[in-house]
């Protein structure tokens, strides 16, 4: 069922509304159910209530403003305590996000994921299936967004030797175009220091499937929180990796720096972008695109298409070249079946 939609007036009213509570926090609340505004930071977020960090380090569990925008883990927040206990404080209003991670949903529209996020993490690995396609869509996303990517191979201390070469030579394309990659195994700490160090000082995102070893990076990282946080395992049945995460969580690193878990994803959809969005994450498709004959070349089907003919010499990786195809044409069937437009 859709939601309903407010109009252009009732727009601006809660706009005023929100407006005038960010300019507010240095008035006082000494009386009544609540104490004074504050800043704050939320944590993880829980269908209607979120928990807030104080300047302090206290956790609030905190009741959201039902004409307030979607709150998600990351957002700075204007919030008020409960003059009695540390529940049923409430929010005020949303600080301007400086960047975020969003994906579509059918109900929603476009759904924020997390905010003020400075990379994301794209954690992979070769269990339960290395998956390039959805490298690719977060490296879309990335690239949407504005975001810094770093490509994470995980559980390389399962490979055999020709195993990882052959990761090795796949890896080295992306970072052969760009993109920062490391390879990580938890069990014997290979390059475990290495992934710290690109956490310093920054707020960071893990993504990825189930599966792929985002809570053991997470009892790395942050040992004493581990009973927080479970290590699932592959599943015998499936072969799939198992949901060890649930909801979204902010995490502060002693080494200074966040981390955000997010919940393992069987795939990330874009079907809420356009083509031409899409292709700013092929950014090595670029050099090639005036080699097309016809100016809306399809890539594919249509004759001298200069991606294809760089594919075939070599110049691209032809798997990159199908990856691009498979989100173009997953965008088709979902708009079709959403009766959205496509061009």
């Amino acid at each position: 069922m859709a939601k309903n939609q407010l109009s252009k007036v009732q727009q601006r009213r809660v706009a005023a509304q929100h407006n005038k509570r960010l300019n507010r926090a240095d008035e006082q609340y000494n009386e009544g159910e609540f104490l004074a505004p504050q800043d704050g930071i939320v944590i993880s977020r829980f269908g209607k209530v979120a928990d807030v960090e104080s300047l302090q380090g206290e956790v609030f569990r905190c009741n959201i403003r039902r004409t307030l925008a979607s709150i998600v883990t990351g957002d700075r927040v204007i919030w008020r305590q409960n003059n009695d206990s540390q529940i049923n404080s409430v929010i005020e209003a949303i600080h301007p996000r400086y960047s975020e991670l969003v994906r579509p949903d059918f109900y929603d529209g476009i759904k924020p994921v997390a905010a003020n996020i400075d990379q994301i993490m794209i954690i992979s690995s070769v269990l339960p299936e290395l998956s390039l396609n959805i490298i690719d869509r977060y490296l879309v996303a990335c690239a949407v967004t504005n975001i810094q990517p770093i490509i994470v191979l995980n559980k390389i201390d399962l490979l055999n030797e020709s195993q990882y070469q052959e990761m090795v030579d796949i890896f080295d394309y992306y970072r052969q175009r760009g993109y920062r990659v490391l390879l990580l195994s938890c069990r014997n700490m290979q390059g475990l220091d290495e992934f710290k160090q690109q956490l310093q000082g920054r707020t960071s995102i893990l993504v990825g499937q189930s599966g792929v070893g985002k809570s053991s990076i997470i009892h790395q990282l942050l040992p004493e929180i581990s009973i927080q946080v479970n290590v699932g395992e592959i599943s015998e049945t499936s072969g799939l990796g198992q949901h060890t995460t649930t909801s979204t969580r902010l995490y502060h690193l002693p080494t200074g720096g966040n981390i955000i878990d997010s919940p393992g994803i069987r795939e990330f959809g874009l079907w809420h972008l356009e083509p031409e969005q899409v292709i700013q994450g092929f950014p090595e498709f670029y050099d090639y695109l005036s080699d097309c004959q016809f100016r809306d070349c399809n890539h594919l089907t249509d004759i001298n298409c200069g991606l294809v003919k760089a594919a075939e010499s070599g110049n691209i990786a032809t798997w990159r070249l199908d990856n691009y195809h498979r989100i173009l044409q997953t965008m088709r069937e979902v708009k079709a079946k959403t009766n959205r437009a496509f061009k």
